[in-house]
């Protein structure tokens, strides 16, 4: 039985999985859950799921909960600290980081010292501090299994194969809600419209990520780190059914593809069952029904997103992180309606240019250049 802790238990990876650990009782025991502030929320999944431990990150939604839930046998965390604390808990095997944000970066780091194995669907852990993250978990002996829909077709699509005769991932994505868009509509879209994405349900800051591709670029970024290859080697392909999820192809140009419905339900389950696979009872792929998959060049001059990541990534060290961090502020502005969307890639080239560069940055080197782009760009 896989015993988990799982951070950011109320947002979209979260919740869903919750639905697989709903969906296998006698395979995951919750052992702790951990939110921002959603209160109720976590009050209601603390009852259902009886887990031992939960962390809040805002101090006085811990309080607020502490009370609520005075009646049952649960240890409540707080802050940051309380991040950490919880996924130190001796008896969990296995956290979930669902967290989205650079926040997830000192929890992943301490579940991976106390020796637990890390199913991630937080990128921005591996785009910022990659190069600090699995040196660790290759010293600590621990497994990081991919949680995201894209990074787990490749791991699924490598399963048995030679790790050496990768020649080439190719990366997929449904090219979002704008995608067709020339720049002159990109200047018109709201909020509203960055938050129809066509194929997947997903948190508001992810979609709006695959609206600007800039959420594809973080995946290069993660790509390079979880399969340990080159930028050269990573090839992004628009692929507007979400039906095949990322394929890799061979030195002898072998092409191997995992494919299936979009639902996050299924890599969610992967992870936490691996090697093994169970059933499920979501829907199933209909060839007959899909009845064609079409393919298109990602346009980087439009969505520039997926432009500036690369340049991010080649620059390296610390630049990744300016990247991310500007990305993030200007979402939130984006969210807001405090800026277009257009000038959401403007506040990311803006702080990349601004940046001096850290070669090898150490956490608190990491930290203090996300801090920077924030106060560079306003906060």
């Amino acid at each position: 039985m896989r015993k988990i802790i799982l951070l950011g238990s109320t947002g979209s990876i979260g919740t869903q999985t919750l639905d697989v650990a709903r969906a296998n009782p006698d395979g995951i025991k919750i052992v702790g859950i951990a939110a921002n502030k959603s209160v109720g929320k976590v009050e209601q999944q603390v009852r259902e799921f009886m887990p031992k431990y939960v962390a809040m990150f805002d101090e006085k939604a811990a309080k607020e909960l502490k009370v609520k839930i005075a009646d049952l046998p649960v240890e409540v965390f707080s802050g940051m600290e309380g991040l950490i604390e919880i996924v130190q808990v001796p008896d969990a095997d296995t956290v979930l980081t669902a967290v989205v944000g650079m926040i997830g970066i000192r929890p992943t780091m301490a579940a991976i010292e106390s020796g637990k194995d890390i199913a991630l669907a937080n990128k921005e852990t591996l785009v910022t501090a990659g190069h600090i993250i699995m040196p660790l978990a290759a010293k600590m002996n621990v497994s990081i299994l991919p949680v995201d829909s894209e990074h787990s077709a490749i791991f699924q699509s490598l399963n048995g194969e030679p790790k050496n005769k990768l020649e080439k991932i190719l990366l997929t994505a449904s090219g979002g809600p704008f995608r067709g868009k020339k720049r002159e509509e990109l200047s018109e879209m709201t909020v509203d419209d960055a938050l129809k994405h066509p194929n997947w349900d997903m948190g508001p800051k992810v979609t709006i990520d695959s609206a600007s591709l800039v959420n594809k670029g973080l995946e290069v970024m993660e790509a390079r780190w979880l399969f340990d290859v080159s930028l050269d080697q990573i090839q992004v392909i628009i692929q507007p059914q979400s039906i095949i999820h990322s394929a890799v192809q061979f030195v002898d140009g072998a092409v191997m593809a995992q494919l299936g419905v979009p639902d996050m339900k299924l890599p969610i389950q992967y992870a936490l069952f691996y090697p093994d696979r169970m059933p499920m009872s979501e829907k199933r792929l209909d060839f007959f029904e899909l009845a064609q998959i079409t393919f298109e060049k990602p346009d980087t001059d439009t969505f520039q997103g997926l432009k500036l990541a690369y340049d991010a990534a080649r620059a390296g060290g610390s630049m990744p992180t300016v990247f991310n961090a500007a990305n993030e502020m200007a979402v939130k502005k984006f969210i807001n309606r405090e800026i277009k969307f257009l000038e959401i890639y403007d506040m990311i080239s803006n702080a990349m240019a601004h940046h001096k560069k850290i070669e090898n940055p150490n956490l608190e080197e990491i930290l203090m250049a996300e801090s920077e782009t924030y106060e560079y760009l306003g906060k």
